[in-house]
């Protein structure tokens, strides 16, 4: 071969690389303009609300770190997203220091020591009012974070919330449609009625001030008293008198005996890649690890996203996370959950090996449930999460809810405190109770993935009751199987089974005609009913760059912010 001939090849392999660079650079650009979630240099806060990730953002800039943002943001929350935002209700908050340290703090709202079967009269009274109200867990669990991890003074942190709590915020559209549709439960409770339907009937309209002076009271004490002021101080002491006067079962005991917990996460990896995740009383992570460990025996390759295949496999794999749940969640404090084997690789190789590719199996042929398995009855799907990196490395992801919008509907008396619900809601309508003391078996779930190298990669979490594990788990394999962008991967449509009923729910083009065809041709049932699914705020650790990198759901909205 002449040496024109080899000068020509070598021209032709260098123009064809060239070719696929830039083809390569094309892409990212193209991923850039149109599917780039928010980037900023240090830090990054994604939530539901503008003025509550303003209110983390303001703690981040101020030297605190991403415990510090989180807990400004919870009370923030509980002042402008008050139909799940909360200081009367509980959920889980997930974090990972940047030197590793990983904690999950358990804060889920208790049955009062009242607790009996036969307390409710009738559903309502499960629903709505003083009896359905739990022991509130969120102050106790904010303080313990900080307690442990925060660097700010306590009262600093609090400072954005007691401020937007005063000086008000503008009511949103979307409160004012909700709104309208509690007039009918909410207005016999005059203090909630006060703030929120102008006293009567007619609810807050957008662009409307919201002012709370009582609850800015309230968080203006525990500034000066600490976290504990609302469970031991004259918080609670207003709290007792109203609900003993309405005949609620909350007692001063209740209160003063509320401790959040400190628990070690569930750990697991999916092809590879470290992820923490929340432990019981959570019954969500086990659900995640288990159908991740399934999922895990069957390859997913690029393109096959949104396939019968696909579909089909995390079915399955939802079914039977989804009947372990049934049988094991619970309060570890009271029960004994077999948390080892349920998330161990060997336990999910055992169930994936029942899977067949083409064929659907019954849920009834997973095995009968005992009549008292536990989270039979429905969670509410009306919860708010946030997830936050800071300059340092360190992530918060964080899940809670009054179980359904605006919990009871009560503020009580004299505090501004807007009560949970989440103790009637498990309660079946009325016809059995969460046995005294228990926190609920929720399916609230933060969790944090790593590189393989172990290092920070994103954190997310979602409200959505029952649906919550499988929306994660969907974002989860969105990016790791098929290497979508943070906004891609919590855009793309959802799917949910969980066991019973045993059928498919999916999101408006989640399962499109010919998808449909051959997953019913395979035996799965598909409902006919499409609905939004889950509200995933997430954050995202860049690999190459450092950057962080944030995305709000589009399906309810929310705000992401980063400096």
């Amino acid at each position: 071969m002449n040496s024109k001939v080899l000068v020509s090849l070598a021209m032709a392999a260098l123009v064809a690389a060239q070719e696929v660079s830039q083809s390569g650079l094309r892409l990212e650009a193209e991923r850039a303009m149109v599917a780039q979630p928010e980037r900023a240099p240090k830090a990054m806060v994604a939530s539901c609300n503008e003025d509550a990730t303003r209110a983390g953002i303001e703690v981040l800039r101020k030297g605190g770190n991403a415990v510090d943002a989180a807990v400004a943001l919870a009370f923030a929350l509980a002042v402008v997203h008050p139909e799940a935002g909360n200081l009367g209700g509980g959920g889980y908050l997930l974090v990972r220091m940047a030197d590793g340290r990983t904690k999950l703090i358990d804060y889920g709202a208790r049955a009062p020591e009242a607790s009996r079967p036969g307390v409710f009269a009738n559903s309502r009274e499960a629903a709505t009012g003083y009896k359905s109200m739990p022991v509130p867990g969120t102050p106790d669990g904010m303080a313990l974070a900080h307690q442990m991890y925060g660097k700010l003074p306590w009262k600093a942190v609090l400072e954005p919330s007691r401020r937007l709590a005063k000086d008000g915020f503008q009511a949103s559209q979307r409160m004012e449609l909700i709104l309208k549709l509690q007039v009918p439960v909410m207005k016999p409770f005059a203090d909630s009625a006060k703030i929120f339907l102008h006293g009567g009937e007619e609810p807050l309209r957008q662009g409307e001030l919201v002012r709370q002076p009582e609850l800015a009271a309230t968080i203006g004490r525990m500034q000066k008293q600490g976290g504990r002021e609302f469970y031991e101080g004259e918080t609670a002491r207003r709290m007792v008198a109203d609900i003993e006067a309405h005949g609620g079962l909350i007692t001063a005991a209740d209160l003063k005996n509320y401790r959040a917990i400190a628990r070690e996460p569930l750990e697991t990896s999916y092809r590879g890649y470290p992820i923490l995740t929340s432990a019981p009383s959570s019954s969500g992570g086990m659900a995640i690890v288990e159908m991740l460990n399934i999922i895990e025996n069957f390859p997913m390759p690029l393109g096959m996203e949104g396939s019968a295949n696909h579909r089909h496999i995390h079915v399955e794999a939802m079914k039977r996370a989804f009947r372990d749940r049934l049988l094991y969640a619970g309060d570890p404090g009271y029960k004994e959950i077999p948390v080892r084997k349920l998330t161990s690789k060997d336990y999910a190789r055992t169930l994936a090996a029942g899977i067949a590719p083409d064929r659907a199996t019954p849920s009834s042929d997973l095995g009968p449930l005992p009549g008292d398995a536990e989270g039979l009855t429905g969670e509410s799907e009306n919860t708010t999460h946030f997830s936050i990196v800071d300059a340092e490395g360190n992530i918060v992801t964080n899940t809670y809810t009054l179980s359904g919008f605006y919990g009871s509907q009560v503020i009580v008396k004299g505090t501004g405190v807007l009560m949970g619900n989440i103790y009637g809601a498990f309660s079946g309508g009325g016809k059995k109770v969460l046995p005294a003391g228990h926190r609920p078996p929720s399916t609230m779930t933060p969790t944090i993935v790593l590189t393989r190298e172990k290092k920070p990669w994103f954190a997310l979490g979602s409200p959505g009751g029952s649906t919550i594990p499988n929306t994660l788990v969907a974002v989860i394999t969105n990016l790791i199987d098929f290497r979508m962008s943070l906004r891609d991967a919590i855009e793309y449509p959802r799917i949910h089974h969980q066991y019973l009923p045993d059928r498919v729910e999916a999101e408006p083009g989640a399962i499109p005609y010919e998808v449909a065809q051959k997953l019913q041709a395979s035996g799965q049932t598909l409902s006919k009913r499409y609905r939004s699914q889950g509200d995933v705020h997430a954050v995202l650790v860049e690999e190459k760059t450092g950057w962080r990198q944030g995305w709000s759901d589009g399906r309810r909205g929310g705000k992401v912010m980063g400096y």
